[in-house]
C-alpha cells in the first residue's frame, strides 16, 4: 500500500511558515559590516536545521522565510514583519551572534510564538543581547523562549551543539503546532454524550486558548446524507471492497437472544463505511461532492478535529461510530497511507484537543481511550493464579480501553529504528506495517445491549515496550484549561493473563496496558496515585516520551500543567516564567499562565 495524498485534507496550500530573524549590531562604520556574513550565515544554518527536521502533517518539510536583511533597528524590524505577514509566517526565531538594540529589533507580534537564540561566543556579546531582549519581552508582556548554549564556541563556528539543536527543534515543532491550529475549527457532530462533561463543548476554550472556532452540526446530517446518497459512490465501493478484504470479522460475543442476523450485520457494515466518508467530508470537504452538484456540502467545516456524540440518541437507532472513528484516526485506509483525521469518541472535545496536540507535535496517530481501571500487582495475582507483574509493570497497570475504537496504529505493529513498537508519521510507515496493524485488529458485532442500532467494534492488544505519553486537558471552573501528562511504557501480558483481565470489561474493545513512570513524588508516588488523580474518564496516548513537547506547547497557549513526570532538565518554557518562581516550577507555571492570559484573549 503506497502513500496517497489524494485523500481530502486541510493540510495543503499556504500553510504557516517559520520565520528566521537575523538581528545585528546596527552601528555602521565598521561594527555592523564585520558581522553581516556571520549573522546571516547563522540564520541560514538554523533554517537548514529546522527544514531538515520539522514537517507539516502532510509530510512536506516546513517552509522557512529568512528576513531579507539583517535587522539592526526598528525600520528593518518593521520590514521583516511586513515580509512575515505577506508570507504567512506563524512562528519566529530571532538569531544573533552579537549585541543588538533589544526593543528596536525584537518581534512585537503578540500572537506569533517566538524564541531568541543568542550564540554563546566571547568575541561578541550575543548572550548580553539575549538577556536584554528577553527582559524586553517579559516587560512588555510578549513572552519569548530563550535559547543559549551551555558551552562557549568560537566566532563563526557553524556547529550546532546538541543542547541548542534540541531547543531549536522543540520550539519550532511546538510553535508550528500552535500556528497550524489558528483559524481552523473543531466540528461538534452532535451534542453531549451520556452527561460526559468533556463533551459539553466549551467555545471559549477553543477560541481564546487555541485560536480556533467551533462548528456545530446535528447527527441527523449523517442519516440525511446516507439516505440521499450524498457521498462519493465510487469511493464507497472501493472502501467496502477494501474492508471486506482487510477487516476480519471476529467472534460475536452477543447472547443467542441478542445476536443480529447476517443480513443485518452486512447492512451495518455498509452504513459504517458510509459514515466514514460522510464524517471526513463534513470535516474537510470533498471536491467530488461539488461534481455531484453539492457545492455547499463540498466545502466542509475547516475542521482539523471533531467529535461524534453517538450515544445514545444515534446508537439507539443506527450503527455506532466505532468503525468510523477508528479508521479516520488511523494513518491509512483504502486510499493508502495518509494524515490521520482527529475524531473523538462521544464528542469529548477536551480529549479531541489533547489528541490534536499530540498529533501536531509528532505527526502521528493518537489513541483515544478510557482510563478504565488500576490493576495492582496483588489484584492481578489474585485474578490470574498468582501471576506476578514485573519490569515497567511492577507497581501495577492502568487499563486503557475505549468503549469504542482506537487508531489501528495503536496495535504497536509499527517499529522504530531500534525495532521497538511505536506509532510513526504516515510517510515512514511501511506497507508491511500497515498489513500487520490490520492483521492484529479484529472487528466484532457490537454488544446489542450497549448499541441497539448495531455497528462494528474493534479489538486489539497493544504490543509492550512502547515508550508512550498519556495526556488529558481538563476544564476547571475559575481557572480554565489545565493539562495532565504521564510518561511511561506499554506492557504486554501473557495471553491467558490478558484474556482474564480483558474479558472482565468487554472483549470487543481495544486494550492498551500502560505503566506510568513513577517518581515517588506527588501524583507519581505510585501507579495508583496516577489513576486516583486523573481528572477525567478519558485520556490520550501518544507514542514516545514527548511530555516535554506538550509542556512547551501548553506554555505557548498559556495552559498550565498540573501533573507531570517529565524531568526538569527537559522542561522548556518562555523565559518570562522565571519571574514567577524558579523553585516550584509547577506553581510558577500557574501564576505565569494566569498573568499573561490565554494567547488569543485575556481570561
Amino acid at each position: 500500500m503506497s502513500s496517497d495524498n489524494s485523500s481530502p485534507t486541510l493540510w495543503k496550500g499556504d500553510l504557516p511558515k517559520i520565520g528566521i530573524r537575523p538581528t545585528i549590531d546596527g552601528r555602521l562604520g565598521g561594527v555592523r559590516e564585520s558581522l553581516e556574513d556571520q549573522t546571516m550565515n547563522l540564520a541560514k544554518t538554523v533554517a537548514e536545521l529546522i527544514a531538515s527536521n520539522v514537517r507539516y502533517p502532510n509530510g512536506d518539510p516546513v517552509e522557512i522565510v529568512i528576513a531579507e536583511t539583517c535587522i539592526g533597528g526598528v525600520a528593518e524590524a518593521a520590514a521583516c514583519d511586513d515580509l512575515f505577514r505577506r508570507e504567512n509566517v506563524g512562528v519566529s526565531l530571532t538569531v544573533t551572534p552579537c549585541w543588538c538594540y533589544g526593543s528596536e529589533t525584537m518581534d512585537m507580534d503578540p500572537l506569533r510564538p517566538k524564541a531568541v537564540f543568542g550564540f554563546n561566543g566571547t568575541e561578541r556579546p550575543g548572550a548580553v543581547y539575549l538577556a536584554a531582549v528577553l527582559a524586553g519581552h517579559t516587560q512588555k508582556g510578549i513572552p519569548a523562549f530563550g535559547i543559549y548554549g551551555r558551552d562557549v564556541q568560537s566566532a563563526g563556528d557553524s556547529n550546532m551543539p546538541a543542547d541548542v539543536t534540541a531547543k531549536i527543534l522543540d520550539f519550532a515543532q511546538c510553535g508550528l503546532a500552535a500556528a497550524l491550529m489558528k483559524g481552523k475549527a473543531y466540528l461538534s457532530m452532535g451534542g453531549t454524550s451520556m452527561g460526559i462533561a468533556g463533551s459539553m463543548v466549551d467555545f471559549s476554550f477553543w477560541e481564546k486558548w487555541l485560536g480556533m472556532r467551533v462548528e456545530d452540526i446535528d447527527m441527523s446530517e449523517f442519516i440525511g446524507r446516507m439516505n440521499k446518497g450524498q457521498y462519493d459512490a465510487s469511493e464507497y465501493e472501493t472502501a467496502l471492497a477494501w474492508v471486506k478484504e482487510n477487516c476480519p470479522e471476529g467472534d460475536d460475543y452477543n447472547s443467542d437472544d441478542t445476536k443480529r442476523s447476517r443480513e443485518q450485520l452486512d447492512a451495518e457494515w455498509s452504513d459504517c463505511v458510509k459514515m466514514v466518508l460522510i464524517a471526513r467530508d463534513l470535516m474537510v470537504g470533498n471536491p467530488k461532492l461539488a461534481e455531484m452538484g453539492l457545492k455547499e456540502q463540498a466545502q466542509g467545516h475547516q475542521a482539523i478535529a471533531s467529535g461524534f456524540q453517538g450515544q445514545r440518541q444515534w446508537t439507539d437507532h443506527f450503527p455506532n461510530g466505532d468503525f468510523m472513528e477508528a479508521i479516520l484516526n488511523t494513518s491509512f485506509d483504502w486510499n493508502g497511507k495518509r494524515t490521520p483525521y482527529i475524531v473523538a469518541t462521544e464528542n469529548d472535545g477536551l480529549n479531541a484537543a489533547t489528541m490534536l496536540f499530540g498529533h501536531l507535535l509528532t505527526n502521528t496517530a493518537q489513541v483515544f481511550a478510557d482510563l478504565r481501571t488500576y490493576w495492582s500487582p496483588d489484584a492481578v495475582a489474585s485474578a490470574c493464579d498468582g501471576y506476578q507483574l514485573e519490569g515497567h509493570a511492577s507497581d501495577g497497570l492502568l487499563h486503557l480501553i475505549n468503549s469504542g475504537p482506537a487508531a489501528l496504529d495503536g496495535t504497536g505493529r509499527q517499529r522504530d529504528a531500534d525495532g521497538k513498537p511505536t506509532m510513526k508519521p504516515f510517510w515512514e510507515i511501511s506497507d508491511e506495517e500497515v498489513k500487520e496493524c490490520l492483521k492484529a485488529t479484529s472487528w466484532h458485532p457490537s454488544i446489542t445491549e450497549y448499541f441497539p442500532g448495531g455497528g462494528m467494534s474493534s479489538r486489539f492488544a497493544t504490543l509492550g515496550g512502547m515508550p508512550a505519553t498519556m495526556t488529558r486537558i481538563n476544564l476547571v471552573s475559575g481557572l480554565g484549561p489545565a493539562l495532565q501528562i504521564a510518561e511511561g511504557h506499554t506492557v504486554e501480558l501473557p495471553n491467558n493473563v490478558h484474556d482474564t483481565l480483558d474479558m472482565r470489561t468487554n472483549p470487543t474493545w481495544p486494550t492498551t496496558w500502560f505503566a506510568p513512570t513513577v517518581t515517588g513524588r506527588g501524583a507519581f508516588t505510585s501507579t495508583y496515585d496516577v489513576m486516583n488523580r486523573w481528572g477525567a474518564n478519558h485520556c490520550v496516548m501518544t507514542a514516545g516520551h514527548v511530555g516535554h513537547l506538550f509542556i512547551t506547547l501548553a506554555s505557548i497557549l498559556r495552559i498550565p500543567v498540573y501533573m507531570h513526570n517529565v524531568d526538569e532538565s527537559r522542561v522548556f518554557r518562555p523565559s518570562a516564567w522565571n519571574a514567577f518562581g524558579t523553585d516550584n516550577l509547577e506553581s510558577a507555571d500557574f501564576r505565569a499562565c494566569e498573568n499573561f492570559g490565554p494567547l488569543y484573549g485575556r481570561a
